[in-house]
């Protein structure tokens, strides 16, 4: 579709087009509409709703709270770990039920450990976007190890089902901290490799070095969270501001975009954040495997039957892309009221019209890839 405009100088066009849904570097069936002049971009509308998830729904009609966790993994299937302890915790809360000093360690090496593999593939998948092929490949075999261990622990390589209301689904393998702290051990240099071969590329910094700024007052309005947010400057981590589990035990930082390559705020620093966000989970994996009680029972404390007295709740989790809220109602009956999921890609897809505006075409598939979407979490 084209529209012509002429003012007092020449004749202008513009051109809209669409960037997917089938498109690779939209990281799922997402359509953009481009209004272009030229090769600029003056304006994009996020078309959403082709993948109809439909997880809130589907919790409301189970009738059993325990049923909705195997659905939760497939909001954010990229981090299904995190997408369950989210929801398990909500659920706690509500029972309040004290969870056994081993299971809660269990859970935070698991998270950590997905939180890792998921940065893995959105910086593999990032770098693929804007042409760098090999980094895609080294990152990948790098998750294939974290994938491992899920395999041996779950039985699953993507979707788990191993968080439960209470506990664990079983308890982890005997090699679990033999073959965590040797993926921590072999993990850690690679980290430098990837800066070395990626993140202070020239040609990767000339591509995302001032594209796609977001301003941290903009990114509050918008209320981003995760390393969207904190590429910005804010230093704003639930696992420090608003503890859950017993991330409060910890020692880790939280690393924010500083403009170091460009301005503060732009792809690179959205980017660099979830880098150095890996190696601060490597730090927490390793107190925890520490601290880990080796015995105790994961399911000691998971109740045969779940029967929640009316009320509800708003509980958050730190996942990969930010903040993921469950709003859980209970009316006294077997299952759940009503879920309501606050998913951090939603937030940040509605955000890129925003800065977006006087990119280039080539532009857009950066600033795509360093908002990190899942669109299952989008079309929940």
């Amino acid at each position: 579709m084209m529209n012509k405009t002429t003012d007092s100088n020449s004749e202008r066009r513009e051109m809209v087009i669409n960037m997917g849904p089938q498109h690779p570097s939209t990281h799922g069936v997402l359509r953009l509409e481009l209004v272009l002049d030229g090769e600029v971009v003056k304006e994009v509308r996020p078309n959403i709703g082709y993948l109809h998830r439909c997880f809130e729904k589907y919790a409301e009609e189970l009738g059993d709270y325990a049923s909705v966790t195997p659905y939760t993994d497939r909001m954010d299937y990229v981090s299904a770990m995190n997408q369950e302890l989210g929801y398990v915790i909500a659920i706690e809360r509500l029972l309040e039920l004290e969870i056994p000093e081993r299971v809660e360690y269990i859970r935070v090496i698991i998270s950590e450990l997905q939180r890792i593999a998921s940065h893995l593939l959105g910086i593999g998948a990032f770098g693929l976007d804007l042409g760098a092929f090999t980094p895609f490949l080294y990152l990948f075999t790098e998750r294939e190890k974290i994938l491992d261990i899920f395999e041996k622990t779950s039985g699953a390589r993507l979707l788990y089902n191993y968080m439960t209301v209470g506990g664990l689904m079983k308890d982890v393998p005997k090699d679990f901290k033999k073959d965590t702290a040797e993926f921590v051990k072999t993990f850690r240099p690679k980290i430098k490799e990837l800066n070395d071969l990626l993140s202070y590329n020239k040609i990767f910094i000339n591509r995302t070095a001032d594209i796609g700024v977001l301003p941290e007052k903009v990114a509050l309005n918008y209320a981003a969270s995760g390393p969207v947010l904190r590429g910005s400057g804010m230093k704003w981590d639930l696992r420090k501001d608003d503890p859950y589990s017993i991330y409060d035990r910890f020692d880790f930082d939280i690393p924010v975009g500083s403009g170091e390559v460009g301005t503060l705020g732009d792809c690179w620093d959205r980017y660099m954040v979830r880098v150095r966000e890996m190696e601060q989970s490597l730090r927490i994996i390793e107190q925890a495997l520490d601290g880990m009680p080796d015995e105790g029972d994961v399911t000691e404390a998971v109740p045969k039957r779940i029967r929640l007295k009316e009320g509800e709740i708003y509980c958050r989790t730190e996942t990969p892309r930010g903040e993921l809220g469950y709003y859980i109602i209970s009316d006294k009956k077997g299952g759940p009221f009503r879920v309501k999921a606050r998913a951090p890609s939603f937030v940040h897809l509605s955000m890129l019209p925003a800065i977006s505006k006087g990119s280039l075409i080539a532009d857009m598939v950066a600033i795509v890839g360093s908002i990190d979407i899942v669109l299952g979490e989008v079309d929940r």
